[in-house]
């Protein structure tokens, strides 16, 4: 009977999860007329994204999107990965404070620097261009892939580190032969999260873009026609934004297992 009724709840509470993204599947296949005076799951048309795919307003927003959270995931961890090193593996002067000043970063709300982003990359000519939003978030993933990664190198013994020098070992090939394989959980883990927050945040996205590097969700708040809201149109587009975190999800799966574990990703 308890297990009976386990099965029951975690059936219904996956179906509570799932609901709203079936509905917004089934809105995305559907006419606008169809949406606000008829209620049904059939699908009618792909109409929907014949639109976002020919009209380069809405195609270039997705392209604009991918463009700055690739940059930013890879300068993060580009940037993360020697400073976690560092930290995991060197005892310096004010090592701990400075490790406690990175993380405060990450505590800051992101409008806090809306303001000081926007003067200076409109001073030096960054302002609409998929490096400034890159650059802008790398604020608040850079002290986060820095907490990630220290946590996972930290679990390596550095009997590891005497071994490969005793070996003659180059400091280089050690780094991207032995310990890159061994924390890569770690780094798949950081580029998750990396990925995620750039993909959903939207307040320095829209403040540091204009037009030429507008990114998908900012072109979804600005939907608004004559006639009103394009619901199918916003429906087909909520459903391909979700379409690279679920492929980023299916890769990184088995590494967010080991991140939980670790106790560094909560």
């Amino acid at each position: 009977m308890n297990r009976r009724l386990a099965t029951a709840v975690l059936l219904g509470y996956c179906t509570y999860l799932l609901l709203p993204i079936l509905w917004l599947v089934s809105m995305s296949l559907r006419t606008n007329r169809e949406i606000v005076t008829e209620f049904g799951f059939v699908p009618t048309t792909f109409e929907n994204y014949v639109e976002i795919a020919t009209n380069p307003i809405w195609y270039q927003g997705f392209a604009n999107s991918l463009t700055y959270v690739a940059l930013n995931t890879v300068i993060s961890v580009s940037f993360a990965f020697p400073a976690a090193y560092a930290f995991s593996r060197f005892r310096f002067l004010g090592d701990k404070h400075l490790f406690f000043w990175l993380l405060t970063n990450r505590m800051a709300p992101p409008a806090v620097f809306l303001l000081p982003f926007f003067q200076l990359y409109s001073a030096i000519g960054l302002f609409d261009t998929p490096f400034a939003v890159a650059l802008a978030h790398c604020l608040f993933t850079v002290p986060l892939s820095v907490w990630i990664l220290e946590g996972f190198m930290s679990g390596v013994p550095t009997a590891l580190d005497e071994m490969s020098r005793l070996d003659g070992m180059s400091r280089w090939r050690y780094l991207t032969r032995v310990f890159l394989p061994a924390v890569r959980a770690g780094v798949g883990v950081t580029v998750f999260f990396c990925f995620m927050f750039s993909w959903v945040e939207l307040l320095l996205a829209r403040t540091l873009t204009a037009s030429d590097a507008k990114p998908i969700a900012v072109v979804m708040t600005r939907t608004v026609s004559a006639s009103g809201l394009d619901w199918g149109v916003l429906a087909a587009a909520g459903v391909l934004t979700l379409v690279p975190g679920i492929v980023l999800v299916w890769f990184v799966r088995r590494y967010l297992v080991s991140g939980l574990a670790l106790g560094r990703v909560a």
